[in-house]
């Protein structure tokens, strides 16, 4: 096959890829994005079997029957609440295969021609090591198997760069030796990057993890790009870079919506308040306004305020999708519409554990894209909106961040809820969210309380507007 040739094929790949990742701006796009996507994926596989003469028949069924059974067997188990624990563990098996591939190429003997593959070739291994502990983190943190809180070590930074150190140094000896003790440096490489990736990780939770996640999903992408140099295959690289440049884009987003720089999410751990400051103190000295009154009674009040509303704003957060209320959240959204009131959907960029997470919760429930409104678009409404339904969200919805100072959430822009004529919240309890700040709308008097699973809470506000009269079609 002759050069040319080649090189079509791989840019036709390349562009369906890029076709498929397009068509994912809207919930009835993504589904044949993933589609057109994966086709390219495949295609891709197959043309690099063929070029490497990999075609064994019995292999080649063996291997993809594995791999999908394996791949289609998490799918179907994994619910919308372990999704993003899912998708961090997808990201550290892609780190573990660029981890893999670097070390076969460079203990193969004689593999690396040049400079530029060889380097790749220990890039691609330290990262994709770092990233597979990093994401295996992670994923422990989101599905609640390991504290979802940061943690931080005695000196962690100065642990990290010990650990950097220590890469470089093996990594600079590997490239200068061969055989037992090339495999024992790599060993030492490899083993200080998964402990660098764990070191890295153990440190970033809460309110903190989407942002984790998108940076996890570009050192992926940036792993798998460095192995592609080092087996020079163009539809690798090209794959990979798409991978670790979407990543950081959407990186660049969470930080941006969370009004904090990478480095400080990133090296710092966690916001912490300044030091002789008490964030729970400074929220707790604002005077208390709360109407205290009991489930029953914040019912039959929250009845008549979305009877009387025109316009009604819903906010879900994580805990929606804890009480899988998603569901009766649309029922709500749809009952509403048909007796008369505007209803839309307010998504704050990292509301739940992963970036788009609420998209996703929604979209099952076959809530329409055009109702969701992003941060930036719906703010300056609120002042205008009748009742506003938070439902499992606190720190997106606490005015704690614009209005206190000195607190681990000041200066993160939030949905401006606080600023609605009423508004109806359903979550859990009053406790705070993960960044351990009281949020002092719930104090409002014009805050209705309605504690409890949000299913259950949800479900009852339904069902007090279903004996409520339909207004006419327009």
């Amino acid at each position: 096959m002759s050069s040319w040739i080649t090189t079509l094929f791989d840019l036709s790949i390349i562009v369906l890829l890029l076709v498929g990742i397009s068509q994912f701006r809207t919930p009835r796009g993504a589904r044949l994005g993933n589609t057109t996507a994966a086709t390219a994926l495949l295609l891709a596989i197959l043309l690099v079997l063929y070029r490497n003469h990999i075609l064994d028949p019995a292999l080649l069924a063996l291997a993809l029957l594995v791999g999908s059974s394996i791949g289609a067997l998490i799918a179907l188990r994994a619910t919308m609440i372990q999704i993003p624990a899912m998708v961090a563990f997808q990201h550290g098996a892609g780190g573990v295969a660029a981890c893999t591939i670097s070390l076969v190429e460079l203990t193969r003997g004689g593999a690396s021609t040049n400079i530029v593959e060889e380097v790749s070739g220990f890039l691609g291994l330290v990262i994709g090591a770092a990233t597979f502990s990093g994401s295996m983190v992670a994923s422990g943190k989101l599905a609640a198997k390991l504290r979802q809180t940061p943690s931080m070590l005695p000196g962690h930074n100065w642990i990290l760069l010990f650990l950097l150190a220590a890469i470089t140094g093996f990594c600079v000896f590997g490239s200068t030796t061969a055989g037992f003790a090339l495999w024992v440096t790599l060993g030492c490489a490899l083993g200080a990057s998964i402990l660098l990736g764990l070191v890295f990780a153990m440190r970033i939770g809460g309110a903190d993890m989407p942002v984790l996640i998108s940076f996890l999903n570009a050192t992926a992408g940036l792993a798998a790009a460095f192995c592609g140099i080092v087996i020079q295959n163009r539809l690798l690289i090209a794959c990979g870079a798409t991978v670790a440049a979407s990543g950081s884009i959407l990186t660049a987003a969470m930080c941006k919506a969370m009004n904090r720089s990478l480095i400080k999410v990133l090296a710092s751990g966690k916001s912490v308040a300044r030091a002789g400051t008490d964030a729970t103190a400074v929220v707790a000295a604002a005077p208390a306004k709360r109407v205290e009154r009991t489930y029953a009674e914040a019912l039959v009040a929250a009845k008549e305020v979305l009877r009387q509303a025109k316009s009604v704003i819903i906010i879900p957060g994580y805990g929606m999708a804890l009480a899988r209320a998603q569901f009766q959240v649309a029922a709500l959204a749809t009952r509403l519409e048909q007796l008369g009131k505007s209803a839309t959907f307010a998504i704050h960029p990292v509301a739940g554990r992963m970036p788009g997470h609420m998209h996703v919760l929604l979209a099952e429930a076959d809530v329409e894209y055009e109702k969701l409104r992003d941060m930036e678009d719906v703010n300056s409404v609120f002042e205008q909106t009748d009742v506003v339904i938070v439902v499992g969200a606190c720190d997106v919805v606490n005015p704690a961040a614009v209005k206190m100072p000195d607190t681990p959430i000041s200066g993160m822009p939030i949905l401006n809820a606080h600023k609605a004529r009423h508004v109806l919240v359903c979550n859990l309890d009053g406790r705070p969210g993960y960044s351990g700040v009281p949020n002092p709308l719930y104090d409002e008097p014009a805050t209705l309380l309605l504690f409890g699973d949000a299913n259950v809470t949800v479900t009852d506000l339904l069902q007090n507007l279903e004996s409520a009269p339909e207004m006419p079609a327009k």
